[in-house]
């Protein structure tokens, strides 16, 4: 029942592009560096050659812990948005942004473009970026610390690929149960538009067995900077599965097969629940692909990790 494609790579994002290669990038286990592999396969990603494209800072900002890359073709240009911590404080996540002209993101010069600045400075995480309507908004996590520890999720429309041109606005804060377990966290955003919807998914609680994932949605021609726009669902869409043995499913990114005849969930999950120590420094979290399917009212469905559609 395994459906891993990378082995102790955690946050995966998959991006299809035209050229007809899949593009992979994740969180390495020492947190140091950003590191991109393509295949023409989601199977051939396992054994594709990873690139490093970047490296932390040996000092200062983005000198701390790297989480959760994801790339982005907009403009004909590709970018990196990442998070950093600082050398002096690892935890103290910021969101960042490199750029590269070349044609293949596995060559050519990726250049910093800097840290995306959010209305407040504290701790954030996790952005991507989608486009509707004409407008390119941005999708992160970020701590308030006038609601106490743990964070939200935030919106706002882009002027270009790493500035904000709207203030941001809070569409998820962690006020189910189940997204309260070890920590107060949502996170990990990631954006399926279909059917005249804009979903987004999100992953919440700790790193343990009890990361789980969660959906909003809005219609496509809503006011997206406005928070009554968007829908929660009740409690989680995609949890641990004791059957299959996959535990913390999230902190997902949605791609296709190579025809687009079927839609590909990619995650992370564990292949155990006990863990010894911090979850975050338990390297195997594994990346792992499945299909999934749509329901009658036009939301998705995603089954449960490791089955196979």
């Amino acid at each position: 029942m395994s459906n891993i494609i990378v082995e102790q790579r955690a946050d995966p994002w998959v991006y299809l592009h035209t050229d007809g290669y899949y593009y992979f990038t994740a969180s390495v286990p020492e947190y140091d560096r950003i590191e991109l592999r393509r295949s023409s396969s989601l199977e051939g990603l396992k054994d594709a050659e990873p690139v490093d494209i970047w490296l932390k800072h040996e000092s200062g900002v983005m000198g701390g812990l790297v989480w959760a890359p994801e790339l982005h073709y907009i403009d004909n240009k590709w970018y990196v948005y990442f998070a950093a911590g600082h050398s002096d404080a690892i935890f103290a996540q910021r969101i960042y942004v490199l750029e590269n002209a070349s044609a293949n993101p596995l060559q050519g010069e990726w250049v910093e473009k800097g840290q995306v600045t959010t209305d407040w400075e504290s701790f954030s995480l996790d952005a991507t970026t989608f486009e509707t309507g004409g407008n390119r908004y941005l999708v992160w996590a970020q701590e308030d610390a006038s609601m106490g520890r743990g964070t939200n999720l935030y919106i706002a429309q882009m002027s270009n690929p790493w500035t904000l041109q709207s203030k941001q606005v809070l569409i998820v804060k962690p006020d189910q149960p189940w997204e309260r377990i070890g920590h107060n966290v949502v996170e990990g955003p990631a954006v399926l538009q279909r059917n005249g919807k804009i979903f987004i998914t999100y992953s919440a609680s700790a790193t343990d067995h009890n990361y789980a994932m969660g959906i909003i949605s809005a219609d496509a021609s809503s006011d997206l900077l406005h928070p009554d726009s968007w829908i929660k669902a009740e409690g989680p869409v995609f949890r641990s599965h004791e059957e299959t043995q996959q535990y913390g499913p999230g902190h997902n990114s949605f791609t296709t097969t190579l025809d687009g005849s079927k839609d590909i969930l990619i995650y992370h999950a564990r292949p155990y629940k006990e863990i010894d120590g911090e979850p975050l420094f338990d390297p195997n979290r594994h990346a792992r692909a499945q299909a999934f399917t749509w329901n009658a009212d036009g939301t998705p469905y995603f089954g449960y990790p490791g089955k196979f559609i």
